[in-house]
């Protein structure tokens, strides 16, 4: 019978679950250590900071293109709202006018002993609601039938000026709406460029922009770069106008880049574009898919200085062609107007306006 006993246990003495114990405890903070390392994120290296410094830059200009376009079409609400407020005091006016002869004539008819009913309607506090719903019975002579009848087309006018200035108001609103939205988009982009870029050393900001990718292509642009920075002059461009917008392209080197600006210290891209040609006395529109548009589209190896080229696939990109295969462009926040190679950029297209 003791052959079937089972063997008693035997409990681990204090020492020796005091010794597990730690054992068990110390595997398990090793283990735990050797997870957290496993999960920490390595740092991006400076080459990959400013390649994302450049998208986040490339993302906040085509933002920037939007907020301009909404801008100039909300100007454009602000300065019809004015018209119409403008047209409509004076279409008041004239009917205030036409009103008090009228009363004249009610004034004169209630003397005589009666006021005829047509008079009666056009002088009440509501002109809309007797229009709509009033027929006019003319029994006067024909003075007063015209004076009525001016009346009924300066009700009509005020009325139609003044919708037309709601649905105005309303577009401004929905436009400054969007205003917002898109400053939101490109401050965030921008601070958040900012803080990447303080990562970087002084020497590795300066590179970014300037196809921060070690690439055949930044390579060759850079070398461009450098050779026309040692170069006598611009190429002479081959219209005067052209000439004037080159020239006021030049004297703006250095200036900072500053989002929707459009001068005369500071600039966007789209922006030094179209005060380079306001010198030169031709008028574009503020945007880069609209300043493609303003002129005759050339090819790129048939560009003369005074072109405007244009960058990336959403058109978001503008510079100013001086000769050389050198554009000068307002790049981005961290870095100001500068002569550039316009390989620096996926090329899209050319328009010349001169």
């Amino acid at each position: 019978m003791a052959a079937h006993r089972r063997p008693r246990q035997r409990s681990l003495s204090g020492g020796t679950a005091h010794a597990a114990a730690v054992l068990a405890l110390t595997g398990a903070a090793a283990a735990s250590a050797f997870e957290g390392v496993g999960q920490a994120a390595p740092q991006p290296t400076s080459q990959q900071v400013r390649a994302k410094v450049d998208r986040l830059y490339h993302a906040a200009e085509a933002a920037t293109e939007t907020y301009d376009g909404a801008k100039e079409k909300a100007d454009a609400a602000v300065k019809r709202l004015k018209i119409l407020g403008d047209e409509a005091a004076r279409g008041q006016s004239r009917l205030n006018t036409a009103r008090d002869a009228l009363g004249a004539v009610a004034a004169a008819q209630y003397r005589d002993g009666g006021l005829d009913p047509s008079v009666r309607l056009m002088l009440s506090d509501d002109p809309r609601r007797y229009l709509e719903g009033v027929e006019l019975v003319e029994r006067v002579g024909v003075r007063q039938t015209a004076a009525v009848a001016e009346v009924r087309r300066d009700v009509r006018h005020v009325e139609q000026v003044r919708d037309a200035a709601r649905h105005e108001l309303a577009s401004l609103r929905s436009r400054q709406a969007e205003l917002r939205r898109q400053k939101k988009t490109i401050t965030g982009k921008l601070d958040e460029a900012r803080r990447l870029l303080s990562q970087l050393s002084p020497q590795q900001r300066a590179t970014v922009g300037q196809g921060s990718s070690a690439s055949p292509r930044a390579s060759r642009s850079a070398a461009v770069a450098r050779q026309a920075l040692s170069a006598p002059g611009p190429v002479a461009a081959p219209g005067s106008r052209a000439a004037a917008a080159v020239a006021y392209a030049y004297s703006k080197l250095g200036s900072p880049y500053v989002w929707g600006a459009t001068g005369p210290t500071a600039f966007d891209c789209s922006g030094l574009v179209q005060a380079a040609y306001r010198a030169a006395g031709i008028s574009l529109p503020r945007t880069t898919y609209a300043q493609i548009d303003a002129g005759r589209r050339v090819s790129r190896s048939a560009l003369r200085p005074g072109d405007l080229v244009f960058f990336y696939s959403g058109i978001s990109h503008v510079g100013l062609y001086v000769g050389s295969g050198l554009m000068i462009h307002a790049p981005n926040p961290s870095a100001p107007v500068r002569l550039a190679p316009i390989d620096e950029m996926p090329f899209a297209g050319a328009a010349r306006v001169a």
